[in-house]
């Protein structure tokens, strides 16, 4: 297939495809509405369903299906939201580190690119394995083992092997040599009552530009065994991924050398000749452009859980899980030389986790009362290294390499995780009204120790004995409810490259005595209702952010130098979100959703002198965002077609820079068959992303944020991938 997957090639696939198909009849349309509102909490919830992640193109992220919920954004620099070094994710003003993510209860970090204690979703799981998906805005569950919740959770539930035998294949190609591969067979349901599945994905494709391919290949499988009341479940999961880079952009840049600008690989030449100072085609800096840089993550992922029917009114869950990761991030850098003759090596930040935890939780129904209760306990070692490699010449070194010439820094981190909680939930007036009151304490502990290089080593602890939560959902009738909640979080301390430790030991012993970990306080009221042909929520909610912790970006990102960690006081947070799902007819739905977000700092911090950020937005926190999708589907046919506004967002703490708003949309359509011959579930999908080629920047803060930059010279952002379209087929045996 050639590079550029055209329209028309598309187009002649898709007829061809049809008319091996187009014999069978289109019978009723026998369409349900799908509901994403939480109905019944006491918080602002909703729903992804199995339904809606199908209609995007295999291989993509189902945080990237969360974005058209309110209060929810979400960018990446490829078209399937997977490429880990530019996705972001955020809620209400609150980044993804500031927030909880789990996969069938076993937590997953914060899911950041350097991360300590978890792993991203697109690694933990193939998205075609994930049965739904749950968001929480503002306040998760107490039972979320999270302790970085400070703005919601999303929890991703894997789906259950099917009661029959049976084989599921899927096959996409698409834009930019893009090939994805799924194979999964499912048991059925063995005498025994157990039943099992076993999985495998293997994707290729290319970058949108620039050299360099982002490949995954994936193993999956569960076992499910039901005996009595009770079951028995467990996963295993494993993750090989190996992604080029993208080159990170600044606004001057862009204006100089053009918004397709990338490294310069394959000209090896080039990139040694810049690395001497000489620079040709507008190139005017040494981190205008490097020759490669990649990613490579290794992580198995395994969780058994033990669901128990202790009596008629009590049940008791546990699970316990292990995961181990062995990563290195990879950058061709012009700052350390190979030798006297070769002015670039190779800069790695090496990873390494290996982590276990038991989750246990008991519900109990007493009369009016439902009592939870439960703990979480973790030990998790993390390994940070920062190595220099040899480099020679323009060889493939997308692997995992070895003897190093020189290290940076080497620090190795000891976490122990405990948290325990209680709730109680109340039904009054004949259930028309319940309440429900908890808290929760954790409690994270980070012993340090510092191996190699200057990069600080000590302990800290991050403790809350009580953080409250409460709620409240009142029906005032049987299709309205009103609904407010209260609550308090606590984000720990983070080890490794983004946290406290990510600073020399002189400025550790500094900063440590002013530090505090991060909480917040947010409350939300809303309303839910639902009618015949339409159902919908509007929320409204204030959160309070307090000793918000700044990492300053102090050099380019491929320096590495130690960063700036400071408390900037208080965050405030005013906000409205608010989302409607009409049924035009049996065919048609609309579906759309507002966000209005005011995130503001609040006090002025110290970095060497005042820095006056009072007053002034929360950076990559856009005020407005409004999601539209209009879908038609039948018995045979399928179409989604829908766009998003996003506003302007800052990557300066002082909001002198910034990237202008955007509409981005995406189509999908496709036709599907209950049976052909011995297949069954046939579908055809044609999935265009980014279908107006709209030029934008998606990622910001890529290599942080910075106090200032008037001239716009930091290069932190990354620019959205173009038009991108993708076919797929898929069957069942």
């Amino acid at each position: 297939m050639s590079r550029h997957f055209t329209l028309k090639s598309a187009c002649i696939l898709v007829l061809q495809a049809l008319a091996l198909i187009a014999h069978a009849e289109e019978t009723t349309p026998q369409v349900e509405t799908v509901t994403v509102l939480g109905t019944g909490q006491s918080r602002q919830v909703q729903n992804i369903t199995r339904n809606d992640m199908t209609k995007v193109a295999p291989g993509t992220s189902p945080l990237k299906t969360l974005d058209k919920l309110p209060g929810v954004s979400f960018q990446s620099a490829d078209p399937f939201g997977a490429y880990e070094w530019s996705t972001r994710f955020s809620i209400r003003g609150f980044n993804q580190s500031q927030l909880g993510f789990t996969l069938d209860n076993v937590p997953l970090g914060d899911m950041s690119y350097g991360n300590n204690n978890g792993l991203h979703i697109s690694r933990a799981i193939s998205s075609e394995n994930i049965g739904r998906v749950t968001l929480s805005q503002g306040a998760g569950s107490l039972s979320t083992a999270s302790t970085s919740n400070l703005g919601g959770t999303v929890q991703f539930f894997s789906s259950d092997p099917t009661a029959n035998f049976g084989f599921t294949g899927e096959q996409t190609i698409g834009s930019d040599n893009t090939s994805r591969t799924f194979a999964r067979i499912d048991s059925g349901v063995l005498a025994t009552g157990t039943k099992f599945y076993l999985s495998a994905t293997r994707q290729r494709t290319n970058k949108t530009k620039g050299v360099g391919g982002q490949d995954q290949d994936q193993f999956n499988s569960k076992v499910v065994h039901d005996f009595g009341d009770n079951r028995i479940s467990a996963f295993f999961n494993y993750s090989d991924r190996k992604e080029v880079d993208y080159q990170d952009m600044s606004l001057d840049m862009t204006r100089r050398l053009g918004y397709n600008w990338d490294n310069y690989a394959p000209d090896w030449q080039r990139a040694v000749n810049a690395a001497n100072g000489i620079f040709t085609g507008g190139v005017n800096s040494l981190d205008d452009a490097y020759y490669m840089g990649s990613g490579l993550r290794k992580d198995s992922l395994a969780g058994a859980t033990l669901r128990m029917k202790l009596s008629e009114s009590a049940d008791l869950k546990t699970t316990v899980y292990h995961h181990s990761n062995e990563g290195q991030g990879h950058w061709y850098t012009p700052y350390n030389a190979s030798s006297p003759t070769m002015p670039i090596s190779i800069r790695t930040t090496e990873y390494a986790i290996s982590r276990d935890g038991l989750i246990s939780d008991l519900n109990w129904d007493i009369g009016q009362h439902e009592i939870s209760a439960g703990f979480w306990t973790e030990r998790s070692n993390h390994t940070l290294t920062r190595n220099f490699y040899a480099a020679s010449g323009p060889y493939d070194t997308n692997y995992f390499l070895s003897n190093p010439i020189s290290t940076g820094f080497k620090q190795q981190f000891y976490t122990a995780t405990t948290q325990m909680y209680l709730q109680d939930s109340m039904s009054m007036m004949d259930g028309a009204m319940k309440l429900n009151f908890g808290f929760k304490t954790p409690k994270v502990s980070i012993d340090a120790t510092s191996l190699v290089g200057s990069r600080a080593a000590g302990s800290l602890t991050a403790k809350k004995t009580f953080l409250p939560q409460i709620g409240l959902n009142y029906n005032l009738s049987k299709n309205d409810e009103l609904f407010a909640s209260l609550s308090q979080n606590m984000r720990a301390y983070q080890p490794g490259v983004n946290g406290p430790f990510s600073q020399n030991q002189t400025s550790f012993n500094t900063s440590v005595t002013n530090i505090k970990p991060e909480t917040s306080t947010t409350l939300d009221v809303g309303y839910r209702f639902k009618r015949n042909d339409i159902q919908g929520s509007v929320a409204i909610y204030h959160a309070d952010f307090n000793d918000r912790l700044l990492n300053v970006a102090n050099c380019p990102g491929i320096v590495g130098c130690p960063s700036t960690f400071v408390n900037v006081g208080k965050v405030a947070t005013n906000g409205l979100e608010a989302v409607a799902i009409w049924s035009i007819t049996p065919e048609f739905s609309w579906f759309n959703s507002f966000t209005y977000n005011d995130s503001k700092y609040k006090s002025n911090y110290l970095d060497g002198g005042i820095v006056a950020v009072e007053g002034k937005q929360v950076v990559d926190t856009p005020k407005v965002m409004f999601n539209t999708e209009l879908s038609y589907e039948t018995e045979n046919w399928f179409t989604r077609v829908g766009g998003k506004f996003t506003d302007k967002r800052y990557y300066t703490y002082l909001n002198d820079a910034q990237v202008p708003s955007y509409w981005l949309s995406n189509l999908s359509v496709g036709y599907k068959q209950k049976s052909i011959g011995a297949l069954k579930d046939v579908k055809i999908q044609f999935n265009v992303t980014n279908l107006l080629n709209k030029q934008y920047y998606s990622t910001i803060g890529s290599n942080g944020f910075a106090t200032s930059d008037p001239n716009g010279t930091f290069a932190t952002l990354l620019t959205g991938a173009p038009r991108q379209m993708f076919l797929s087929f898929s069957g069942k045996l």
